[in-house]
């Protein structure tokens, strides 16, 4: 099983779209882990869980969290991967699991 393959497979007539730019994260989360390759193998068989479905998860996050009335919004890549392990079934990273909002280091506490 070349998870490689799989996913530039997935992503045959996506080129430069926002579903092929999930495949290669994809691929990035899959090289070296064979559990996840695994999974993600099993799920792009199934058109439910497309890159087109996962990356309108990430897309629905944009735009319900980023979006302040602008046409235009991002996504960063750790709340891009965070959204892709949880669609795909991966498990979190510690990176992943950090994307919530940073935390707040009060002065006070080291005086």
């Amino acid at each position: 099983m070349d998870i490689n393959a799989i996913i530039s497979k997935a992503q045959k007539g996506l080129e430069g779209t926002a579903p092929w730019m999930v495949g290669e994260q994809l691929k990035e989360i899959c090289c070296g882990d064979m559990h996840c390759a695994e999974l993600v193998e099993a799920d792009l068989k199934i058109e439910a869980m497309s890159l087109a479905a996962c990356e309108k998860k990430i897309k629905a996050f944009a735009d319900s969290k980023h979006k302040h009335g602008s046409n235009c919004v991002c996504v960063l890549p750790t709340e891009a991967e965070k959204i892709i392990r949880e669609f795909y079934g991966l498990p979190l990273t510690k990176e992943s699991q950090d994307t919530e909002q940073p935390a707040i280091i009060e002065l006070s506490d080291f005086l």
